[in-house]
């Protein structure tokens, strides 16, 4: 069931409060029922695939623990294979074969691509991960196996993170699965502040957002401005509908009182490519860079600049690659590891020309030239991740850099963003924006999500109530699924 549906207001609150009443030998068990009945509200029948794997990985790590030498790399193999296999089977292979049969009519080969129909389960990309991650872990020594099949069963099910993340290392929540929490209302009223700036972020913002880019999108306008304005839009769009969804999860788990990662850190103030990435959708960053870029730079054969830079560009396409079966997909990964090789290389470069023009003595500036060009940069990538096929994201962008900049005025563009949607979802979407990034600034600012909780009971109790109304006001209400759900 989607966080944002009639379904999950009911669902949730009698989770939360059976979960404090029945007894904690129990809660376990009926947190993976729970997880059970979330998952299966999507498509019941792939749950077994899912604990299918988790069967197959529980097993196998336990068998790994008991090994030494190459058996244990043989066991891993095997959990690789199956996951990553059973990944391939239902993301990808309708995805190799149109490309296989592209190649062959291209070389005059007869072939007739073998085309499955087939969906691809829900969230499976995040399960994969997840799962991988605690066998990789057990292989390294650096965790324990887990002995309760049902724990760890729970430890890839947890229904807050089941099907977007974010994508949890054994070491941090399998712990927290094996301890007892009672009520903590501290912990419930953050916890519930933080899924109302979910909801804030998603229905308020992102899926009002899709209400002007998607008919836009759909019959693409020529001028130039009109379509940098959909770009930062989208941007926009796409950020608060995941870092939204990830809100709702975190509040969700610590109103049961679970801890689970942070997945965003106001990556639109990224001073280079590589800190938003470290910004952005963090634990997949952090699982690519310790599980696939590190094996790939320092595994085989001696480092160097060259090898660092062609594994940290693979991994990038990579990323693109897990993101979908499409090469617009592709395509955004590989935009995104030639900004970071380019970066890579041209550090003292650019260092120099920052010397030499005295933008060094002026460091507010140089920030905000740097956060501005970053920003852009992810706009230009993001504009591949929206766009249905190449050619319609390269019409995009060869259209930015036309002879038609400027044609339109600032009335016909503010008429062309509001003629779908009407004006006052143009006027509450800038509105909500300004306030998501004040707030976002004083969060960082004062390195905690929960500035509120030091200020007098009725600013905090105002703030509740302003995201309260917000969401009832000007929340979407339709079935706006989120963005990542198809990940």
């Amino acid at each position: 069931m989607l966080f944002n549906s009639f379904s999950f207001a009911i669902f949730f609150p009698i989770v939360f409060v059976l979960y404090y009443v029945i007894k904690s030998k129990y809660r376990n068990i009926f947190l993976l029922l729970a997880s059970c009945v979330f998952y299966m509200a999507f498509v019941p029948k792939y749950i077994l695939i899912l604990f299918g794997l988790i069967t197959v990985d529980f097993f196998l790590a336990k068998e790994i623990e008991k090994r030494e030498g190459g058996s244990r790399k043989l066991l891993l193999g095997i959990s690789i294979v199956a996951n990553i296999g059973t990944l391939i089977f239902f993301r990808y292979f309708n995805f190799f074969n149109e490309n296989i049969s592209l190649l062959a009519n291209f070389l005059h080969w007869n072939y007739t691509p073998l085309l499955l129909t087939i969906a691809l389960p829900l969230g499976l990309s995040f399960h994969v991960f997840q799962s991988l991650s605690y066998v990789i872990e057990v292989y390294k020594k650096k965790y324990t196996p887990e002995k309760n099949y049902l724990t760890y069963a729970l430890y890839v099910m947890f229904f807050p993170q089941l099907v977007a993340g974010p994508i949890e290392r054994p070491q941090h929540l399998l712990p927290q699965l094996n301890l007892t929490h009672e009520f903590n209302f501290v912990l419930a009223r953050r916890g519930l502040e933080r899924m109302l700036w979910g909801f804030f972020k998603k229905m308020v913002i992102a899926d009002q957002l899709a209400q002007i880019i998607n008919p836009l999108y759909a019959n693409l306008p020529q001028d130039s401005l009109l379509l940098i304005v959909i770009a930062i839009m989208f941007a926009y769009q796409l950020y608060c509908d995941f870092s939204g969804y990830s809100d709702i999860a975190l509040g969700t788990a610590m109103m049961l009182g679970y801890d689970l990662s942070e997945n965003f850190n106001r990556p639109y103030a990224s001073r280079s490519f590589a800190e938003f990435w470290r910004r952005w959708h963090m634990s997949l960053s952090n699982w690519l860079r310790d599980y696939l870029y590190y094996p790939l730079a320092l595994g085989w054969g001696r480092v160097s600049k060259i090898k660092l830079l062609y594994s940290l560009f693979i991994t990038f396409v990579l990323i693109g690659l897990w993101h979908g079966a499409n090469w617009t997909f592709v395509v955004f990964g590989a935009i995104n590891g030639a900004y970071l090789v380019i970066e890579s290389v041209t550090e003292k470069l650019r260092k120099n020309i920052v010397r030499i023009i005295h933008l060094d003595k002026l460091p507010k500036l140089h920030q905000i030239i740097q956060t501005i060009i970053v920003f852009f940069g992810m706009c230009v990538s993001f504009i591949f991740f929206r766009s249905e096929t190449v050619g319609k994201a390269w019409y995009f962008l060869s259209n930015i850099f036309n002879k038609t900049i400027f044609d339109l005025s600032i009335q016909d563009i503010f008429n062309q963003l509001t003629l779908q949607s009407g004006k006052i979802v143009l006027y509450v979407s800038i509105f909500s924006i300004l306030t998501m990034e004040i707030v976002q600034f004083f969060q960082e600012k004062n390195k905690t999500f929960y500035i509120f909780d030091n200020t007098p009971k009725i600013v905090r109790y105002g703030w509740y109530y302003f995201l309260v109304c917000g969401i009832l006001l000007f929340g979407y209400f339709g079935s706006q699924t989120f963005i990542y759900f198809q990940f």
